[in-house]
């Protein structure tokens, strides 16, 4: 799909997700707030960066350094959404909300354009990061005994919980996998360079494996 469509379909999605009823239905419960919302304004965001021109790329690029800069920024907008008080506080105020709004599209842009100049270490990095305080934050919605958040009741806090830990396991065992299979498929696309590079080594291994091993030329004497 190319940069056009992409962003095409970024502001259809943008465009909906900004109704209000939209807004109001994925708001009204806490799992959908959070699991739902969260990840569908980040979406909108990294699609419609599809379409940004080669001249503002180039400038981002110079400001976000092996995405260090878009990565830390991602980090902490998710760590300030998934405080309760702010979630809250979204229902209540339209400026937080909209605020919340604006700081998913931008986090979903800043993680596209960072995620791959970032490179596997600083993706680690990152991820160890994100992943253990999803993984927090949904313990403590799922062990408290009281609402933390004044607008949901108690189950969908327990539920939105155990939401939390299960999607940060699922993206850790996933790009765990994924890091193994371009291992592999580095490895394997190296191999197949050195044979186009010396086809005789391919001919000569097998060759080498099936000859006689070397026999004495003297004949052994048996008294």
């Amino acid at each position: 799909m190319n940069a056009r469509a992409q962003a095409l379909i970024g502001a259809a999605l943008l465009a909906v997700l900004a109704l209000a009823p939209v807004r109001h239905a994925l708001e009204a419960g806490m799992w959908r707030h959070m699991m739902l919302q969260f990840p569908l304004w980040m979406a909108a965001g990294a699609l419609l960066v599809a379409a940004l021109p080669a001249r503002a790329r180039a400038l981002v690029a110079r400001c976000n350094a092996y995405g260090i800069t878009g990565l830390v920024g991602v980090a902490l907008a998710l760590a300030v959404g998934m405080v309760p008080r702010v979630l809250d506080l979204a229902l209540l105020r339209p400026e937080v909300e909209w605020t919340k709004l604006a700081a998913l599209l931008l986090a979903g842009a800043a993680l596209r354009l960072s995620w791959r100049p970032a490179g596997l270490v600083l993706q680690f990095f990152f991820l160890g990061n994100v992943l253990p305080m999803m993984a927090v934050v949904g313990s403590l919605y799922v062990d408290s005994p009281l609402r933390l958040c004044n607008a949901y009741l108690l189950d969908d806090q327990v539920r939105l919980g155990q939401w939390l830990i299960g999607v940060a396991a699922t993206i850790a065992v996933a790009w765990l996998a994924w890091v193994g299979w371009q291992q592999v498929r580095r490895e394997d696309l190296a191999r197949a360079a050195a044979v186009a590079a010396d086809p005789a080594s391919l001919v000569s291994a097998p060759a080498a494996a099936r000859a006689p091993a070397p026999q004495s030329p003297h004949p052994a004497r048996h008294g």
